[in-house]
């Protein structure tokens, strides 16, 4: 008498590997997201108001430059001085010419501090930056 004898076949399993690389991806973008958001907003500065002001497009690897009411120079959460900012500028600028620059200066800033940090952005042969202001209604 012969009997058969059947493999026993492996239950249906659900294939969890891309799934998880799907979500390890998202959460790698987040995270980046997170630290540049945070680099942009770690100092409480109150930019000026201007009627035409609305929320440009934001590109990706653009530099967030923030001065003070003090007039205190900082980027990617570090203070710098105007000599500093000039020679990482001036590196970045020589790797990628088309870079942008964003100026975030507190209304309360002196006009000598934001032409210093202008200044220092065309010395390192940043064409491309912009000022940042705001479309809040201040109510006096």
């Amino acid at each position: 008498m012969k009997f058969s004898h059947k493999p026993a076949s492996k239950p249906a399993a659900l294939a969890l590997t891309s799934m998880l690389d799907v979500i390890f991806l998202l959460l790698c973008f987040f995270v980046t997201a997170s630290v540049y958001s945070q680099w942009e907003s770690e100092i409480s500065i109150q930019l000026p108001a201007a009627e035409t002001a609305d929320e440009p497009n934001r590109l990706p690897g653009e530099l967030i430059v923030n001065v003070t009411e003090k007039g205190a120079i900082r980027l990617n959460g570090m203070e710098l001085t105007a000599a500093d900012l000039g020679a990482r500028l001036s590196k970045i600028a020589q790797l990628y010419p088309d870079q942008s620059v964003i100026v975030r200066a507190d209304s309360a800033t002196r006009y000598e501090a934001l032409v210093n940090v202008i200044d220092t952005c065309r010395k390192a042969g940043v064409w491309n930056f912009s000022l940042a202001t705001s479309n809040d209604k201040k109510v006096e």
